[in-house]
């Protein structure tokens, strides 16, 4: 049996029982999680989320990047568009993890590689440590001015050894993050 039949037998087995059509288009728990791709970090098992009760974006290292700020951007028209223009107020996690691979990304020699071989630039990519990366990406949301204020911001660190999430930043409005952290970088919409 291949990977690919595999999954489609249990896409079977998940859809003979499936009971939630009616499921809202907005997600119950009105959070957005950013995550690394890592297969040993998926949200909805860490947080035991059902279908429906979050937005999940996943990248190498679980990073804000330029099309990470766009993603929330657009979620946050989206959401305004459907809720009749009411100024949208989610949450939104930021989650980095132990052992990762995107601490590679963080080696001059790595960067230069893959710049040189494949024209990828990875610096947005890379960690260096979890704990300054993460209010680095809290910066970088603070100084992306198409992200709305009053969506709620926080940054968590999962262990990979442990299966423990700890609270790095706690939830508050961007707005507030903005008024007291002063951005290490400041992206521009021509950047972005």
């Amino acid at each position: 049996m291949t990977p690919q039949s595999e999954l489609l037998n249990r896409n079977k087995a998940f859809a003979s029982s499936f009971d939630k059509a009616d499921l809202p288009i907005l997600p119950t728990l009105q959070t957005l999680i950013i995550a690394c791709l890592d297969a040993r970090t998926d949200p909805a098992h860490l947080f035991g989320l059902e279908l429906g009760d979050a937005v999940v974006i996943r990248n190498t290292g679980g990073r804000v990047t330029r099309a990470v700020i766009e993603e929330v951007a657009t979620l946050a028209a989206l959401v305004r568009a459907a809720t009749n223009g009411q100024e949208p107020r989610f949450n939104v996690i930021l989650m980095q993890h132990t052992q990762c691979g995107a601490q590679r990304l963080a080696q001059p020699e790595m960067q230069a590689m893959m710049k040189e071989k494949m024209g990828i630039d990875v610096s947005e990519y890379a960690i260096q440590d979890q704990r300054s990366d993460l209010m680095g990406d809290i910066d970088r949301l603070c100084a992306a001015a198409q992200v709305p204020g009053g969506i709620s911001v926080s940054a968590t660190l999962y262990d990979v050894a442990t299966g423990l999430v700890e609270e790095i930043a706690p939830a508050k409005p961007l707005q507030d993050w903005r008024a007291e952290r002063v951005p290490t970088s400041t992206p521009t919409s021509a950047t972005l």
